[in-house]
């Protein structure tokens, strides 16, 4: 009965989706791109914006040029970069002031996801005065314009500039949750492989993992339309030939660019396809313990993919056809479990570790909860998991 409730309700947000607003970035592509990003502000009438930043990305000196670029257009900022990892509501209120103080009228997110999740806060905050972060969880609770958002990605993993999602964590409850609405989508988006080309080889190979995760959900699941399941399909083969090649040889810009390509197709596929139990889990464990969600999805992949079964070993199959490691003369389960196998090693080349350090015993029982009532009845997964499969897979994934 809970079962038929599910696909019942998943059926209904799939056939009302054809009707919401959606949109893609306009985006700016290629070597030395932010250079261009200035200049389109302005053209905007855009005279003052919000930077959302972190303090990493201030430290080395990744804004410079373009921060000289704002003033030679006489475009007046300011910056927040005291966002953390798993940004926090504190985060996205302290900065919603200073765009309120300052008069902006534009929002530049620049960093990886959390400043993305950040800003799109911000936005949501300021086209929805009247509503709090909490009582926007969940999916069309802002159905509003937001302030010009200027996605920045300095990482390639999170797809956020692409995507309709914003999460936000609760420092208080260690809740970890998403705002979902189209009017969240950047309206511009800038894939400059420069900004990637410093990335330490555990965030890259994160991050990449990351976006397969992305990637594989949306295809795997039951709301897929021809365009998400095309991108989920690029995605994954950019991600497979690139991301080992950018975690040895960071400085290879074209590799950076396919990734930087994967990133961004992989939250095309999964803004409309959605995703599944691996971020449902992976949530909790950046709420409770801060796990970084792209190291977090890494490791939990393989465990979910075993535990759907039967449900995925015709999608399954089908990728590793795409990827090149299928074998005619093998069944369709076998050829499922050589993709599966495939991440493995995939993780192994990438030093992903194979279980997550930390979690709690008594912490397990809320974390289930929170996983299952994020993933059902929302998420149209192959397979529907209860409480128990969950208690299973969190038993699996612990050190």
């Amino acid at each position: 009965m809970y079962k038929a409730y599910c696909r019942t309700f998943q059926g209904v947000m799939k056939a009302t989706s054809s009707f919401l607003p959606w949109r893609e970035p306009e985006l700016l592509e290629g070597e030395n791109s932010l250079r261009k990003l200035a200049n389109l502000i302005k053209k905007q009438g855009i005279e003052s914006v919000l930077i959302v930043t972190d303090q990493g990305i201030v430290s080395v000196g990744l804004m410079d040029e373009f921060l000289e670029d704002l003033k030679n257009e006489k475009i007046s900022f300011v910056i927040y970069d005291k966002t953390v990892p798993n940004p926090t509501i504190e985060n996205i209120e302290e900065a919603l002031q200073m765009y309120s103080k300052h008069n902006c009228q534009g929002i530049i997110a620049f960093g990886g996801g959390s400043p993305m999740d950040c800003a799109k806060g911000v936005g949501a905050r300021v086209a929805k005065p009247n509503k709090s972060l909490p009582q926007m969880k969940g999916v069309l609770k802002i159905l509003k314009k937001l302030p010009p958002l200027f996605a920045v990605p300095t990482t390639a993993g999170t797809g956020s500039e692409a995507t309709l999602a914003a999460v936000v964590s609760n420092s208080e409850t260690h809740e970890k949750y998403a705002i979902m609405d189209p009017s969240l989508i950047p309206h511009f988006a800038v894939l400059d492989p420069l900004l990637t080309v410093k990335l330490p080889p555990p965030i890259t190979a994160a991050t990449g993992i990351d976006a397969l995760t992305h990637a594989v959900e949306a295809y795997i699941g039951r709301s897929n339309t021809k365009n998400t399941t095309q991108y989920s399909i690029e995605a994954i083969q950019l991600i497979f030939k690139n991301l080992e090649e950018v975690y040895l040889n960071g400085t290879n810009l074209t590799a950076r660019s396919n990734m930087q390509k994967a990133a961004y197709l992989a939250g095309m596929a999964f803004t409309r396809a959605y995703v599944g139990y691996v971020h449902a889990i992976a949530h909790t464990l950046g709420g409770f313990y801060s796990v970084p969600h792209g190291l977090a999805n890494a490791i939990i992949l393989p465990y979910v993919l075993e535990y759907y079964g039967e449900s995925v070993h015709l999608p399954l199959a089908e990728l590793a056809e795409i990827v090149g490691i299928a074998d005619p003369a093998d069944s369709t389960k076998q050829n499922a479990e050589k993709f599966i196998e495939e991440i493995k090693h995939l993780n192994d080349r990438l030093n992903i570790p194979k279980k997550v350090s930390g979690i709690v015993d008594r912490d397990i029982p809320l974390m289930v909860e929170r996983a299952f009532a994020e993933a059902n009845p929302l998420y149209p997964v192959p397979r529907i998991l209860f409480r128990e499969d969950l208690f299973q897979l969190y038993q699996l994934i612990k050190e």
